[in-house]
């Protein structure tokens, strides 16, 4: 067992909203489409959310709201939608940047059905904020407040939320490829956190299920070059990965940005054990479903002082 904490500098979390400070374009491709796709991001105004609008449908069709309660379909990625079908997928690392950059507001434009996978993790999204830079807004910054214990199952998979003092997350995996194993880790978002803890964190996949997927019309777009590739116990990205436990850090990145799509950040400590994107948004369906589960608070109330990560990657047990 091995035990990391890393200690980081900087401010706490802004209790103002914050937008994107210009416009600012990229392009990429889809993970699951494969198809070229351009994207811009937009600043927006104070309390509008986090909006995607689809510049390739009728104007009156286009946008689709970043939220819980339009995600349609789960399977290896979350897609949202409107009342009219329009649909935007593999949202999640994108929202997990928007998410640990602390922007409130923004419009995403793109002219395909599926968000550029870039390479595979939320740093090229963390770039472009951060180069378009991030304006405060004269509104205060809203969280949700987890008031009692929500929990979701599938056989031995879980998510759960929990009332916490900040923003944290845990998770846990375990596959049988020795390369993977059994992985814990935990995360504190707070004081730059997440882009040096998280955000480099790639999307992986095993190579024996390549030939599945794209049968599926899924992973087209997948390559090398956007995501971990195992084979049988080895890495075949050159370079091999980015972290020792890459994996479970990518899995707590992909629920970050699930979760960023309650609306507001979650003030509570989320802890997913071999959850997806499908128990994730059960979860926040769950939270939602019960009045006593959960209020909204301000941002001037939280503690944020401290963050970092913390892991372990344990020995596969029998």
């Amino acid at each position: 067992m091995r035990d990391l904490i890393l200690e980081h500098s900087g401010s706490a979390e802004s209790a103002a909203q914050k937008t994107l400070k210009s416009r600012i374009h990229c392009t990429g491709i889809g993970l699951h489409t494969g198809a070229r796709v351009n994207m811009t991001l937009l600043p927006a105004d104070i309390n509008s959310g986090l909006v995607f609008v689809r510049t390739d449908v009728a104007e009156d069709r286009a946008v689709v709201p970043a939220r819980w309660d339009g995600v349609s379909d789960t399977t290896l990625c979350t897609v949202v939608s409107n009342e009219h079908g329009t649909t935007v997928g593999t949202v999640e690392h994108l929202m997990a940047a928007l998410r640990g950059c602390g922007i409130d507001n923004a419009a995403i434009e793109l002219d395909g059905p599926e968000v550029p996978i870039m390479d595979g993790s939320a740093a090229p999204f963390v770039f472009l904020i951060e180069s378009a830079g991030m304006a405060a807004q004269p509104a205060v910054r809203r969280a949700i407040r987890v008031l009692k214990t929500v929990e979701v199952r599938d056989g031995d998979k879980l998510a759960r939320l929990t009332p916490a003092a900040g923003f944290s997350f845990s998770f846990e995996i375990d596959f049988p490829d020795p390369v993977v194993r059994r992985q814990k880790g935990t995360i504190r978002l707070a004081n730059g956190a997440f882009k040096s803890d998280l955000a480099r964190a790639r999307t992986f996949g095993f190579l024996k299920d390549v030939e599945y997927l794209r049968s599926r019309g899924l992973a087209r777009g997948g390559s090398l070059d956007n995501a971990v590739v195992i084979n049988r116990g080895r890495v075949m990205n050159e370079g091999g990965l980015r972290f020792e436990d890459e994996f479970v850090r990518h899995k707590i990145l992909d629920s970050i940005g699930d979760l960023y799509l309650a609306g507001a950040p979650i003030l509570g400590h989320f802890h997913g054990d071999k959850s997806g994107h499908a128990l994730n948004n059960q979860l926040l369906r769950r939270l939602f479903a019960d009045e006593l589960a959960w209020c909204y608070d301000t941002m001037d109330s939280v503690d944020a002082s401290e963050g970092g990560w913390n892991t372990e990657r344990l020995a596969r047990t029998a």
